[in-house]
């Protein structure tokens, strides 16, 4: 799972690496030069001080060999395994300056990413029992979004469009612009039919029960979505589609509530607390 994400989204996430290394080194590591001798060669490990789903060592390990391709990263566990207080994931060898360039990239990008990881579990885990999935969205840390969707999978959830250029969500905003619901998807419907062959997943939010008869007119809508309705208005929703179209819920879902609304029958609950509000989780890279 993890090795096909970065398959996938290699381009942004080396991207990434790049940037995130230039942010924090500049032209020179003054601290490093000033005490370290070139020929200085050492190992470090790291050290988890939480309990959470690990994730991160996969690009832990990218980033190191992008900066030193000489740098040997000995991995003891995966991305997604269960860590405990004390755990050692990985260990490193090589220069010495190099694994001190390197070690606030790596440790910014884990303690978030397995931050959200275990966040995503706790959630999935609630839910496991229905036939309901976990999706992110796009409210993401601008240029960290790949990574944050990446620990959202290696949670067990699964991640919605990466961006605006890979899937249509037709929200409220653009639906009050263009004066309602049916003028909204005519427009839609003329767009598509200029895409051909290359139509996208098309999804829209609804906002009153009585939206939901307008859009199943359509039948390149995917899926609704039904953004903060109480439980109770969302059984009827489920009911009033009878599966024509996939369901997705969202809007102040958590811990207390999410068992509810999956009971509703619901296909899939949305939720950007995965990415903006999980916690760092604590660990450090530990000379030996």
């Amino acid at each position: 799972m993890s090795n096909n994400f970065y398959n996938q989204n290699k381009k942004f996430i080396d991207k990434f690496i790049h940037h995130a290394l230039i942010e924090d080194i500049g032209e020179i590591d003054h601290s490093s030069e000033s005490c370290i001798p070139d020929n200085s060669f050492k190992t470090a490990k790291l050290i988890i001080k939480k309990p959470c789903i690990i994730a991160g060592i996969e690009i832990a390990n990218k980033i190191f060999n992008y900066f030193d391709s000489n740098i040997v990263f000995k991995s003891f566990m995966n991305d997604g395994d269960i860590a405990e207080v004390g755990s050692i994931p990985f260990t490193v060898r090589g220069k010495a300056k190099s694994i001190l360039a390197t070690e606030r990239v790596v440790l910014n990008t884990m303690q978030r990413m397995s931050g959200i990881s275990t966040t995503t579990k706790n959630l999935a885990d609630l839910i496991k029992k229905y036939d309901c999935k976990i999706l992110d969205t796009r409210k993401t840390s601008p240029n960290f979004r790949y990574p944050e969707k990446w620990a959202v999978k290696i949670g067990g959830g699964l991640n919605h469009r990466m961006g605006l250029f890979d899937s249509i969500i037709i929200k409220d905003n653009h639906i009050d612009y263009c004066g309602g619901i049916n003028n909204t998807l005519r427009k839609v419907e003329k767009y598509l039919k200029k895409l051909k062959n290359k139509k996208p997943a098309l999804i829209i939010e609804i906002r009153k029960l009585e939206e939901i008869k307008d859009v199943l007119k359509y039948n390149f809508v995917d899926r609704v979505l039904l953004d903060n309705m109480q439980s109770e208005k969302l059984k009827e929703a489920v009911k009033i589609i009878n599966k024509k179209i996939e369901i997705e819920a969202s809007g102040n879902i958590n811990i207390s509530n999410i068992q509810e609304i999956a009971k509703t029958g619901v296909n899939y609950i949305s939720i950007g607390a995965l990415t903006h509000s999980a916690s760092h989780i604590d660990m450090s890279l530990k000379a030996t």
